[in-house]
């Protein structure tokens, strides 16, 4: 009797997570960890894609992500990984020790970044200098190049890009960054003032048509120029400016001021971290989009001005350890003023890494949809989020939850 030969189950999905800032530690935190993870070395706390949240949703799983990126400076996963544990102690020597091979091996589709108009401050921290041996074109056909050559040595379905380089100087807006042939026209000039390197990853992304997660508060990433770029080549993309810690209390407990109609009257902050992010940010010129991006959500929240203020200063000896103190003034029932004080304590990378995670895995499903555009679902990752005023963490929220509900009925169809 004849038997009806048996179907080969479908390969697995191949993941390409592309990291511009490869070696930096929330990077190296980000690869680390998901090794860690798939090696069975470390649980998925932090992550709402592992949640119930995303039941049912077909997500990229962490064993089939293959990572790679450019990077200004020298070295590999493994020592950053080691200067890590050193420095903070978030990375375990014996899972340095256990994931050592593992992050060799990733470190092999590490190409080296480009450094343009990035800032004296930038230049300083990270040892790295432009260079102008190359046009710009030449310098993002080169870009380009190293993504597809790393998309067909690993086999990938996909790749997703995200941008984890350090805050750049604000970069003041012209007629060069309105429309995409004018900033094309402004590229192929050489125009390098410009650009900065964070406009040539984005760019590089969208003309592959790959995903794109801005992760910084760097405006020139994502100028008009570069979402248009976006939209004629059908590119989801996401940011900015990831939301980790005080901004992310913040946009939980302001609700709770409007629920209970208590008036906010000032709101204070004060944060204090070390690392190279830090050392950026102590230059006053690359600060300036760094409290943009966290002062920015109260009066959308609260719907009335009022006195605020984040300061940021760079503390050497706390590393990748970061300090917030917040101090909320505010009137309620007969007048009476009252206050509150809180303080966030915790590791910038441990905090972001799982947020990267899952931003990959929404912008693959999203690629995989055939979606495009701006992905407003994602806003309560983002202090800063694309094309929504929503900041309201609850209401941001929602959104996701209404998206994967979306899309939960469409996998069960």
């Amino acid at each position: 009797m004849a038997t009806t030969p048996r179907k080969k189950a479908a390969a697995p999905r191949r993941l390409g997570v592309w990291l511009f800032g490869a070696y930096g530690g929330l990077a190296t935190t980000l690869v680390t960890g998901a090794r860690a993870i798939v090696r069975g070395l470390a649980t998925p706390h932090g992550l709402a894609t592992e949640t119930e949240l995303c039941r049912d949703l077909p997500l990229a799983p962490i064993a089939t992500m293959v990572f790679g990126g450019h990077e200004v400076r020298g070295g590999d996963w493994a020592a950053s990984a080691k200067d890590i544990h050193q420095q903070n102690g978030t990375l375990p020597q014996a899972l340095d020790r256990a994931l050592a091979a593992d992050l060799k091996k990733l470190s092999k589709n590490v190409r080296p970044g480009v450094m343009v108009n990035a800032g004296a401050t930038i230049e300083r921290v990270t040892g790295a200098h432009d260079s102008h041996t190359r046009t710009l074109r030449q310098q993002l056909d080169q870009l380009q190049k190293d993504l597809l050559a790393f998309q067909k040595a690993n086999r990938l379905d996909s790749v997703v890009c995200v941008n984890l380089t350090s805050t750049e100087p604000v970069l003041k807006t012209s007629p060069a960054h309105r429309s995409l042939a004018a900033f094309e026209q402004a590229i192929d000039k050489d125009d390098q003032k410009a650009v900065r390197s964070s406009s040539l990853y984005a760019y590089a992304a969208g003309k592959l048509s790959l995903p794109f997660v801005h992760f910084t508060p760097s405006n020139a990433a994502l100028l008009p120029a570069i979402r248009e770029l976006f939209a004629l080549t059908g590119t989801p993309y996401a940011g900015m400016d990831g939301k980790t810690g005080e901004t992310l209390v913040k946009s939980a407990l302001a609700p709770m001021f409007l629920y209970r109609n208590l008036r906010v009257l000032t709101w204070q902050g004060y944060n204090i971290l070390g690392d190279r992010d830090g050392a950026v940010l102590a230059d006053d010129e690359n600060k300036a989009a760094k409290i943009a991006s966290k002062d920015a959500l109260l009066p959308q929240i609260l719907g009335y001005p009022l006195h605020s203020h984040v300061g940021i200063d760079y503390v050497p000896s706390l590393h990748d350890h970061k300090t917030a103190w917040d101090f909320i003034h505010f009137e309620g029932f007969l007048g009476h003023r009252m206050s509150m004080q809180f303080v966030w304590q915790g590791c910038d990378a441990i905090l972001a890494a799982p947020l990267v995670l899952d931003l990959v895995r929404f912008a693959d499903l999203a690629r995989q949809r055939g979606e495009s555009g701006p992905m407003t679902h994602l806003a309560c990752y983002f202090k800063q989020p694309i094309d929504t005023t929503t900041h309201n963490l609850h209401a941001q929220w929602q959104m996701l939850v209404d998206y994967t509900n979306r899309h939960r009925e469409k996998s069960r169809r």
